[in-house]
């Protein structure tokens, strides 16, 4: 997530963090390190100057209670980050309601109505698609596969061209908790593009009316939140690509400066990759600061509880392993996790593509034995390590790194406490399971 920012700002607060003493010279220089690393993510010049100033006049404001001076200025950059990132979590409601969903083409709309109607039914609801896109070839195709992928219910009038007769029409038909409705883009917001979205909106008269807005267009966002508002009056704003442009904090900070509210971003291309805009979190992640209640979230619709306990405490078979490998599977990219425990910079330092082929190549083997095997690895012979590779189509040293990795990792978990780990740190651990 806005890699090439992040790790300006992490060294930037990681060369204050390991002095001494902090003065003005070092606040100087902070504040330099800060501005190159916005400008280059197309934050407007005038608002990090801005942000520059108020770091400077707060650095040396009394200290807080306990607070040393460098925790305080570190403290004063998370702050200010935090402002002109959106200052406010969104509030998300989880009761019925008419959603519609509007932008210009290429925004990614259609894919986020997916992850949106994703993102309601883990949280217990009913949600529902409506295709309106009657201007892209294959938008309804598209939001129709998605639909069957999660589901969930999916209306949609191929050949009708007229966008409101098909909200008007879903409205009689179909019964859901949220009603996701797609509509149409355009390469501009034009008059047509204008008219035919407040004809939907009068037909749908939706409770929330957002906005989706691709990251890789900047500063230009401002004007395209402007310009949507003024047509539609719309209520949040989403924006996604995060993870594939370095324009992210333009467009994240120009959309908080027009007053509307970022409510969630996407970070990837599959239906999970939808989150809460969460803007002290955002930056906590810029920053190496650990997400760890995204990550318990993120975990908890994916990894198996009782069999992650009976890994933590030492005691599992290659089974609840095999499970577990399943589960941060799903979880998404390696590098993503790492990111969320505030470990991105292991991350970097480390090959995650290299570690996510590695554990793929271990559930390859984990599925070439037998269940007696799985429950009980002392089973496995040699002449059984010959036959697992030879049905996985890997080598008998793989079969051995396999478990020998197993074994290290339940050595381990019998014998770390949670104040060992701390002492030991992340990067101990990540080299138990092989990661190094």
């Amino acid at each position: 997530m806005l890699k090439a920012l992040s790790d300006t700002l992490r060294e930037a607060i990681d060369k204050v963090a390991r002095l001494g003493t902090v003065d003005k010279d070092v606040v100087d220089g902070l504040v330099k390190d800060i501005q190159r690393a916005l400008i280059a993510a197309d934050v407007d010049v005038k608002l990090v100057f801005q942000l520059s100033e108020r770091i400077k006049q707060r650095a040396f404001e009394k200290l807080p209670e306990g607070l040393t001076r460098k925790e305080h200025v570190i403290r004063v950059v998370y702050e200010e980050l935090v402002n002109v990132l959106g200052k406010h979590k969104p509030h998300i409601e989880l009761s019925n309601k008419k959603v519609l969903l509007a932008g210009l083409f290429g925004s990614g709309k259609t894919s986020t109505a997916a992850k949106l109607a994703r993102f309601y039914q883990k949280k217990g609801m009913k949600p529902a698609l409506i295709g309106c896109d009657t201007a892209r070839p294959a938008a309804y195709e598209q939001l129709q596969q998605l639909a069957q992928k999660i589901d969930v219910p999916f209306y949609g009038e191929k050949n009708e061209k007229d966008a409101a007769t098909i909200v008007r029409n879903a409205l009689r038909q179909v019964r859901a908790d949220v009603l996701i409705v797609d509509s149409s883009g355009r390469n501009a917001l034009d008059r047509e593009l204008v008219g035919e979205i407040q004809r939907v909106n009068r037909e749908l008269n939706a409770d929330e009316r957002i906005l989706v807005v691709p990251a890789d267009i900047g500063q230009a966002a401002r004007q395209q939140a402007k310009a949507f508002h003024d047509a539609l009056g719309i209520t949040d704003v989403i924006v996604t690509k995060l993870d594939a442009t370095a324009r992210g904090g333009g467009a994240l900070t120009a959309c908080h400066e027009t007053g509307a509210q970022v409510k969630f971003i996407t970070t990837g291309e599959t239906v999970e990759d939808l989150q809460m805009y969460d803007p002290e979190k955002f930056v906590s992640r810029l920053l190496g600061m650990p997400d760890i209640e995204a990550l318990l979230e993120k975990a908890k619709t994916t990894l198996d509880e009782k069999r992650a306990e009976k890994i933590m405490g030492g005691d599992f078979t290659l089974d609840d392993f095999y499970s577990q490998i399943e589960g941060v599977q799903k979880m998404g990219p390696l590098s993503g996790i790492l990111d969320m425990m505030g470990l991105g910079r292991i991350g970097s330092k480390m090959d995650t593509n290299v570690q996510e082929k590695k554990m793929k190549r271990w559930k390859y083997l984990l599925q070439s034995m037998t269940m007696e095997e799985r429950a009980d690895p002392a089973l496995i012979t040699s002449s059984r390590i010959r036959r697992i590779a030879h049905g996985s189509g890997r080598s008998e040293s793989d079969v051995r790194e396999l478990l020998n990795n197993y074994n290290s990792i339940r050595k381990m978990m019998k014998k770390i406490s949670p104040a060992k780990l701390k002492r030991s740190g992340m990067q101990g651990l990540f080299r138990q399971f092989g990661m190094k």
